[in-house]
């Protein structure tokens, strides 16, 4: 995870931009398909913002408190092979809601803007891929963090193929890489059929081309956004 640089202008201050008035004290989410660019996006997003003097907090889900890290770790473990669909989902609740007490609350509570990588978008596109219906994934996690959503979750969207090429290329597979094409492609069908169900609160971005033409997007989207 993380945290606003010694030289961040203060977000009571002066010296921040529209932009970053906007986004002072909001969670936003990247999230999308294996290989997309999610973290290298976030840290290149968090980075501008900050330039413009916004305080940002970058985490991760699973992970980003001690806690999180060991049930990531068991999470993307290939020995438990054998884990349960539900199983699954639980250990991401578990993980979600020690993040949001110990690190997004406290943050926004500070007017940071909290930039993660994946949520609970992520669980309903994996976790439904496996056969787990969206909406009992979406009940657990409303008795986990009651009335809690991201503000915005950009999803970064690429087709599977592509996505587990780059994975395969960068760092092998991991226990969810490992689970085969078509799975992959229920994985991304499940992203967009979030975002059309859920415009206010989810946007689209093409993560096809260079890195710097996928964060001219993410830019894009965060400037016309009316929050």
């Amino acid at each position: 995870m993380g945290c606003p640089s010694d030289d961040t202008v203060s977000p009571t201050g002066d010296g921040m931009s529209d932009l970053a008035k906007k986004l002072a004290g909001r969670f936003l989410v990247v999230d999308g398909p294996d290989g997309a660019g999610k973290s290298t996006q976030l840290r290149l997003l968090a980075d501008w913002l900050r330039g413009q003097g916004l305080a940002v907090t970058e985490t991760r889900d699973p992970g980003g408190t001690a806690v999180g890290d060991r049930i990531r770790t068991i999470l993307l473990d290939n020995a438990h092979g054998e884990m349960s669909v539900g199983c699954e989902v639980l250990l991401y609740m578990a993980s979600r809601t020690q993040l949001m007490a110990e690190v997004i609350r406290p943050a926004m509570e500070s007017d940071q803007c909290v930039l993660c990588d994946r949520w609970v978008s992520a669980t309903v596109a994996y976790q439904g891929a496996g056969g787990t219906d969206p909406k009992s994934v979406l009940a657990m996690y409303e008795l986990a963090l009651p009335g809690i959503r991201p503000d915005l979750t950009i999803i970064l969207d690429l087709p599977a193929e592509t996505g587990l090429q780059r994975v395969s290329a960068s760092r092998g597979h991991d226990r969810m890489e490992a689970k085969g094409l078509e799975f992959h492609r229920r994985v991304r069908a499940l992203f967009l059929h979030q975002a059309r169900e859920h415009p206010d609160r989810f946007a689209v971005a093409d993560a096809a081309g260079s890195v710097e033409d996928v964060q001219a997007r993410l830019r894009q989207i965060l400037n016309r956004w009316h929050g």
